[in-house]
């Protein structure tokens, strides 16, 4: 009792997906050094408030990514879902309808792809690759046909123009407390989320299912249920993404949320959740949202080139995934025969 008492840090640090949150977390304040090191102008106060704004959206589809992955799965649709739900939402205000119920169309959709997704790849035994891979050019063909493959008008303009005014205000540009509200909408999903995978039955399946799938079979989990769960969180969150960006962009185009399942893959990894499933914590998510936001708000206030950052980011993915198959697999320390 006493040595645990004597070490409560070393405890912390023992427990599930801490210490590589820890590791990342170091990294991140080591990166925010050296950028505000090269420009004094990173670190002060309206860079700051449009960088936590820039960390909003990957920490939401992080939280998605993160539940889907911890299940040993992948949600490649996350990107499509979230130009589909923009442009539902979009589409629907510029023809006359108001943007509450044009945002219950696009979260209808969204929780459909959702379960589509769930079902195919948990009751029909289709590899996530696959089955989200087909659900991605769904989505995204959906998010073109709405408009006959055409971005709407602004949406300010519509019949509702006063109540789609208030929506952009409301998810992208007003603040409280000196903050974007796009921030405090992702820590309140963080928070929501975080709460239900750490503390109820619910969490512990899915990790459950990460591990051996078979093994919580047994034990009476519902594995095909937990899944479309997973997915069905991915796609709620990549439908308020959705919601966010028209209201960032005041229109619907159909190119909205491209490659964003990479940035969702990416935080998710970044922080920590492993690509083979059962293990990382959703603390890991805001870690690694916080490091992609500063590497591409920091890497473009020095003045390098789209094609540098992206290059940049992903051999970050490939070598924290790599981390993780080493550690998993332990590669490392193998005697040969």
């Amino acid at each position: 009792m006493e040595a645990k008492r004597q070490n409560p840090i070393k405890k912390l640090l023992s427990a599930r997906g801490v210490g590589q949150v820890v590791t990342v977390l170091v990294g991140l304040v080591v990166l925010c050094i050296v950028f505000n090191l090269i420009n004094p102008n990173f670190l002060g106060q309206r860079n700051v408030a449009n960088l936590l704004r820039q960390i909003a959206p990957w920490i939401i589809i992080g939280i998605g990514q993160g539940y889907v992955l911890i299940t040993a799965n992948i949600d490649l649709s996350i990107g499509s879902v979230v130009g589909m739900s923009c442009m539902i939402i979009a589409t629907m205000i510029c023809n006359g309808a108001h943007p509450v119920v044009g945002i219950a169309v696009a979260l209808a959709a969204s929780l459909c792809t959702g379960i589509l997704n769930g079902v195919l790849v948990a009751q029909f035994k289709l590899p996530p690759f696959v089955a989200t891979l087909g659900t991605q050019t769904i989505c995204r063909g959906v998010a073109q046909l709405v408009n006959n493959n055409m971005n709407t008008d602004g949406i300010t303009g519509a019949k509702f123009g006063a109540a789609a005014k208030a929506m952009t205000n409301i998810f992208y540009y007003n603040k409280t407390l000196g903050i974007f509200n796009t921030f405090w909408i992702a820590v309140i999903l963080w928070l929501i989320f975080n709460f239900i995978l750490a503390y109820t039955r619910t969490g512990r399946h899915l990790y459950a299912i990460g591990s051996n799938s078979e093994a919580a079979k047994l034990s009476g989990v519902n594995v095909s249920l937990s899944i479309i769960k997973a997915y069905l969180v991915s796609s709620f969150c990549a439908s308020v993404l959705g919601l966010i960006v028209c209201a960032q962009t005041g229109t619907g185009t159909t190119n909205a949320g491209t490659s964003y399942e990479t940035f969702a893959v990416a935080a998710s990894v970044i922080g920590g959740i492993s690509t083979m499933g059962g293990t990382g914590i959703l603390s890991g998510v805001l870690v690694g949202a916080s490091v992609w936001a500063v590497m591409d708000n920091g890497l473009q206030m020095v003045g390098t080139q789209v094609g540098l950052k992206n290059v940049v980011v992903g051999l970050i993915v490939i070598v924290c995934v790599l981390l993780d198959v080493i550690r998993r697999t332990g590669m490392i320390g193998r005697k040969k025969n």
